[in-house]
């Protein structure tokens, strides 16, 4: 159970609410985490405005890649609530049902590219604390993407730092779409709700 309660959409500032537009297009709600910050407003238009900068339409890496790369430094953070809100918009990212579903092994299967590796390689090293990236995990990284590449992946794994610790530390509770995702991608792997979710 959440620590402290969302807000209801309805009572979100319209600022907002045109901030939040294309996360509610991706997940098909407002997230609870977003409701939540918006009990301070400068940090819920703060984190929405540094989301939009990472996910515009001036990226430099697929939103598959961006999704991946979310995923695995989640689930090496333990963030539970993210992990299944990753899931949830895997899809709608362009990742196949088939690659989410290995997405653990990713360093042996076949689905997946050396780059993409070398990226969610790092993601999963620095979702660590303390961080356990190496000079040998960015020289890897820099084989396939250029600096402004890199800057991306770094700033995605960096929001979702912010977010596990966000979401872990409030307990928020996960909306029915992401907790589905959740069952559906994860749980054979290990994956429970936990505080995410109240029986």
């Amino acid at each position: 159970m959440a620590h402290v309660t969302p807000l209801s959409e309805d009572q979100l500032s319209d600022e907002l609410k045109t901030l939040l537009v294309s996360t509610k297009e991706r997940f098909g709600f407002i997230p609870n985490s977003l409701k939540t910050m918006a009990r301070r407003p400068e940090i819920a238009l703060g984190a929405a405005q540094l989301f939009n900068s990472i996910n515009g339409p001036s990226r430099k890496i697929p939103a598959e890649l961006a999704s991946m790369v979310a995923q695995i430094c989640s689930k090496s953070a333990g963030c539970q609530y993210c992990q299944a809100h990753t899931a949830h918009t895997s899809e709608g990212a362009g990742v196949e049902t088939e690659k989410e579903m290995a997405i653990w092994e990713y360093e042996t299967s076949p689905l997946y590219t050396d780059a993409e590796r070398a990226a969610l390689r790092v993601a999963q090293a620095a979702g660590q604390v303390p961080n356990a990236v190496t000079a040998e995990d960015m020289a890897a990284l820099k084989k396939h993407y250029s600096d402004e590449q890199i800057v991306e992946i770094v700033a995605v794994i960096s929001m979702f730092g912010f977010l596990n610790r966000w979401n872990d530390t409030m307990a928020t509770d996960l909306e029915d779409g992401a907790f589905e995702a959740g069952q559906r991608f994860l749980a054979d792997k290990g994956w429970s709700a936990g505080k995410h979710r109240v029986a």
